[in-house]
């Protein structure tokens, strides 16, 4: 049964007008040649051509903005991860067809070139994933956006694996220029720090507040452009460099000082060149403060710049014009920001700033581990924002008056919810200033919302019913599968039609085709070619060979113990020791995929990565195995990495602590993609079964209340070591050298952080509970037409999870948009 074509193509650029395009581009742009260009320079003037269509769209799209005084969104977040572009711009242009066709003529493969691309380093988990594909959704829907971040030089790191270990190199991904940004210098912002604040009187005896700034930093933009499906609206992510405002002291370089003249200069451009510098010391808090009010301080202004040219000086339509949504609390620093140029500059009362202040912002939580809703020393804040320090003061001074009148005299509740915490140092709580200051709060999915309400902010809640809500994450479907996945993109078309990437929901009739024996073997011969590509990847990253009939079981995330990478070890520990005891253990052959990042000043995680890495040594060249199992860690996980793996998984490993993943969004993009989710009952992972069914996902663990009960009684990891054989002998394991020959004890960290640390995760609490669901999973990848029909239906009810239905939900609860066709 085969569905007419819908979706009708955005463009109808004919072949040989992009062929002539791109060969101009690489005479006139690069000032070469076909005969000399190498695969470089072909990208380069491939996207030149591209960018022209882009460019003039973008144009057309803020003309209408303008004219039509649209109310906008301003998606403020530190990392948007937006990968590689250029198949992307193409998918979404309805133009990849023709400049494959224009390029083969010239004796150019398309997926080569694209492998030129370098990922832009401006995230690292998946926060700033998420942050990309709703900027996308956004465009796609043609609502008015602009997405505000930093212009990381060097983004997190290259992550490189030395004898087992991580080492953090620069991700230097603009070294040759990126052909998708444009820099603005007419926008540039000027941004103080330090200094102190100068108390005036007026004529009437009001009080006026001068900041006298010790530093000016300027903020140059970037504007990378936002291509929506379709190709109609063009929405901008505006990206802020860092730079000195007097770049060199003539005067002390011609005295011979030739480094301090430049000081100035590697200070302030130092602001921008590495995401979350580490903080673990004193000069990396301090940077990362500063990062977040740099870049929330120049986006606000640039908002205002903007809103000044259509309204003046009349800030009564401000909040109905604007709305910043928070990406976590990076950016909470915005919320005094605002007020400082209302009282201070625009010389608002407190009441009419607040006013405009509380209704223009919303903000998304995204965790509900304490160590992340960040505190900053209140010392540090009279040290590089003075002014701000004492306009949180009075924000908390008002606000706890409210306090008083719905709890009287309860000092305990006030303590709690006092943006400032009291103790040995005065810290300022970004969390709560951020529900304070915001008019609406987000979780991002079901059960993390629930527990924002009930365990991280109750009486938030208690005090304002509305103001905190649900919209669960998503992803967009033009990148995770139609792009990256276009064996499988191709063969839905023919099924359903090919209006499916807007209308995901559509995929809903894949179902009846779960029991077909041919689509099964379509299916399933797509997602075989997919493994046998990522096998040859494998090979070619790691010189590991991978059988393509194996499981291909994936776990890609960051690297944090509350994701539990460590879990997923110790149980291939114990199967490689059961095969070890019995060479007929029956058990499908599986290669075991991690792909991870560890923040540099994190020692355990770094540790964990080492072990996985040391046990993939051992287990991949130990003949006793026959191959049954094979682990690989996938050095510098990133977008385009991911763009690889997840057509090709089977397994997809979501295994985190029930009641700490607020969402997730690579279970959904390895659901989509037809991989069997082994998961807890936390995030997103709930609503997936909810839409995949029980009987098409491997659930274990215990979940959220009963995490909470056993905190409550108290849990010993003791009692798990002492009573079950399996996770004894292998934590007994890691104190010995097996696997870090003449270096025991190497791996003893592990053994450590899960017995006399606590084990805060409760791994081996759910270590049998996870071991019998890779058994159920195994038992049913040995059912081949059952697999499928199961891998078909998991991406068959995926509908729910684009990031179209998030924006969706965001502009209906919280955003009040209307959307603005662009022609």
């Amino acid at each position: 049964m085969s569905a007419k074509n819908t979706f009708s193509k955005p463009s109808s650029l004919p072949k040989n007008t992009i062929k002539d395009a791109i060969v101009r581009h690489l005479h006139c742009s690069l000032g070469t040649d076909e005969n000399k260009a190498n695969n470089h320079a072909w990208w380069k003037a491939t996207c030149a051509s591209v960018q022209e269509h882009v460019l003039e769209q973008l144009r057309k799209t803020q003309k209408s903005h303008y004219l039509n005084d649209t109310r906008a969104v301003h998606y403020f977040s530190a990392e948007f991860l937006m990968g590689r572009l250029m198949s992307n711009n193409l998918h979404n242009l309805g133009l990849f067809e023709q400049t494959d066709q224009a390029l083969k003529e010239l004796g150019v493969n398309l997926t080569d070139i694209m492998e030129e691309e370098p990922d832009m380093a401006l995230g690292n988990g998946g926060l700033g994933r998420l942050a990309a594909c709703f900027i996308d959704s956004l465009a796609t829907l043609d609502m008015p956006a602009v997405g505000y971040g930093l212009h990381y030089e060097h983004g997190l790191f290259r992550q490189e694996i030395k004898n087992g270990e991580q080492i953090e190199r620069p991700d230097s991904w603009r070294d040759y220029g990126n052909p998708w940004e444009i820099c603005r210098p007419e926008s540039i912002q000027e941004i103080p720090l330090y200094g102190y604040v100068e108390t005036k009187y007026g004529e009437n005896g009001e009080i006026k507040k001068e900041w006298h700034p010790g530093l000016i930093v300027k903020g140059l933009p970037w504007d990378i452009p936002v291509v929506g499906y379709g190709g109609k609206t063009v929405n901008v992510l505006r990206l802020w460099q860092s730079q000195a405002s007097d770049y060199f002291n003539w005067d002390v370089f011609n005295a011979g000082g030739y480094v301090d003249a430049q000081k100035e200069n590697v200070q302030a451009e130092t602001i921008s060149k590495v995401l979350y510098p580490n903080d673990e010391t004193e000069a990396g808090k301090e940077l990362r403060l500063i990062q977040q009010y740099f870049f929330s301080a120049c986006s606000l202004k640039d908002i205002i710049r903007r809103y000044k040219r259509a309204h003046g000086d009349d800030w009564s339509r401000f909040s109905s014009q604007v709305v910043i949504q928070l990406n976590d609390t990076h950016p909470a620093i915005a919320i005094p920001e605002l007020m400082r140029i209302l009282l201070d500059r625009a010389e608002l009362n407190w009441d009419s700033a607040w006013k405009i202040c509380s209704k223009t912002f919303a903000y998304t939580n995204h965790t509900l581990l304490p160590e992340a809703l960040e505190k900053w020393p209140a010392r540090m804040f009279k040290k590089i924002l003075p002014r701000h320090l004492e306009i949180i003061y009075e924000i908390n001074h008002h606000f706890m008056s409210e306090v008083e009148k719905v709890w009287p005299g309860d000092n305990v509740i006030k303590q709690k919810l006092s943006i400032i915490e009291e103790g040995n140092e005065k810290m300022i709580r970004m969390g709560n200033l951020s529900v304070i200051g915001s008019f609406a709060v987000n979780g991002v999915a079901e059960i993390h919302s629930a527990l924002v309400k009930k365990n991280l902010f109750p009486e938030f809640h208690e005090m304002w019913p509305n103001k905190l809500t649900n919209v669960t994450n998503g992803i967009t479907p033009r990148r995770w599968l139609k792009a990256c996945n276009p064996k499988l993109s191709a063969l839905i078309d023919e099924k359903i039609g090919n209006d499916w990437p807007l209308h995901l929901e559509k995929l809903e009739q894949l179902s009846q085709f779960a029991d077909n024996a041919k689509f099964q073997k379509q299916f399933m011969k797509i997602k075989h070619e997919n493994k046998v590509a990522l096998a040859k990847e494998v090979l070619a990253l790691t010189g590991i060979e991978i059988n393509p009939k194996a499981i291909f079981d994936v776990q890609i995330k960051r690297l944090h113990e509350y994701k539990r990478q460590h879990l997923n070890l110790l149980h291939i520990m114990a199967l490689y020791r059961r095969l070890l005891e019995n060479p007929n253990y029956d058990m499908q052959p599986r290669v075991f995929l991690f792909g991870a990042k560890a923040a540099p000043g994190y020692k355990l995680a770094k540790d964990i990565i080492y072990a996985i890495n040391q046990v993939a040594e051992k287990v991949n060249n130990d003949k006793r195995v026959n191959g049954k199992i094979k682990v690989v860690f996938l050095p510098n996980y990133r977008v385009s990495l991911a763009e690889k793996i997840i057509p090709a998984a089977d397994v997809s490993e979501q295994i985190s602590t029930a009641g700490l993943e607020a969402s997730g969004t690579g279970n959904m993009k390895l659901s989509l993609n037809g991989a069997l989710t082994v998961g807890t009952l936390d995030g997103a992972n709930i609503e997936i079964a909810e839409e995949v069914g029980d009987e098409n996902i491997f659930i274990f663990g215990l979940n959220v209340d009963e995490v909470h009960e056993l905190d409550k009684v108290g849990y010993n990891p003791f009692d798990f070591y002492y009573n079950n054989k399996e996770i004894k002998a292998v934590l007994d394991w890691l104190e010995t050298d097996y696997f870090t020959p003449g270096k025991p004890g190497a791996l003893a960290s592990l053994k450590y952080s899960l017995l006399e640390g606590g084990d805060p995760y409760k791994v081996l609490a759910d270590f049998e509970s996870y071991s019998d669901a890779q058994q159920k999973a195994d038992k049913a990848y040995g059912d081949k037409s059952g697999w499928a029909k199961m891998a078909i239906l998991n991406t068959a009810r995926m509908g729910k999870f684009t990031s179209d239905r998030s924006i969706k939900d965001y502009v209906e609860k919280i955003w009040q948009l209307e959307p603005c066709t662009v022609e």
